[in-house]
């Protein structure tokens, strides 16, 4: 597999779209840069600044502190992927939770946080070998990417899958509260004026509903080898 392509991963959260993009890029020897990962950053920084809470979006003075916000994937050997750094300090732990996931469609709303983000992640895939995934890789930051695929499955089945890991990390949640974020995450993802998380025209849609990792993996590296060789 000479031929080095760019890979669009979207789709709904707790898709496992994250996982995918993981086992691909390190199967292909390709980057991958988690977008969502950007986006908590984001939201992490607007918490720690006291910019956003349950009742409260101060969105104004986030866009001013934007320039402030730098953020960085360092490459971590042991885990086999970059890890997510905000103005030098690893955050990757801290944008896991469920608080952030509570805010983050609300800051990825915001359309000059998008433009910034998209600025950078569009520079990372200019030589190509690269896999992202997000909510508007294939539509927005790389829309003639050579394969695009939609991960969908059923919000249950998400939720039950995002509360197992949350579980499994310690955090104390219930099953209805996470279920209650994915459904509004969906609501606000699908929804808002920018970039709303659409199925690109040209992209392969994934249910992954009632597939084994194993099985999505297989799935997606027979579409990959396609593409390179046609």
């Amino acid at each position: 597999m000479s031929k080095k392509i760019t890979i669009a991963i979207d789709g709904f959260s707790s898709t496992g779209k994250s996982t995918l993009a993981k086992q691909v890029a390190k199967e292909l020897s390709y980057v991958y840069v988690d977008t969502g990962a950007m986006y908590r950053a984001v939201t992490f920084f607007a918490m720690q600044n006291g910019y956003i809470s349950k009742d409260y979006f101060d969105k104004e003075t986030l866009v001013n502190s934007l320039p402030f916000v730098e953020l960085q994937f360092k490459f971590n050997p042991d885990l086999g992927f970059g890890e997510m750094y905000l103005n030098d300090i690893n955050v990757e732990k801290e944008i896991r939770t469920i608080e952030v996931s509570n805010f983050v469609s609300k800051i990825a709303e915001v359309s000059q946080v998008r433009a910034k983000l998209v600025e950078q992640q569009k520079s990372m895939g200019i030589h190509k070998g690269i896999v992202m995934d997000g909510r508007d890789i294939g539509t927005v930051v790389f829309p003639d990417a050579e394969l695009k695929i939609f991960m969908t499955a059923s919000p249950e089945v998400r939720a039950r899958r995002r509360f197992d890991e949350l579980a499994e990390k310690g955090q104390s949640v219930t099953f209805e509260e996470v279920l209650k974020n994915v459904q509004e995450r969906d609501y606000i993802d699908t929804h808002r004026e920018d970039s709303p998380l659409v199925k690109a025209t040209d992209a392969i849609e994934l249910d992954n509903s009632s597939l084994t990792r194993e099985e999505q993996f297989q799935k997606v590296l027979e579409l990959v080898e396609e593409v390179i060789n046609q």
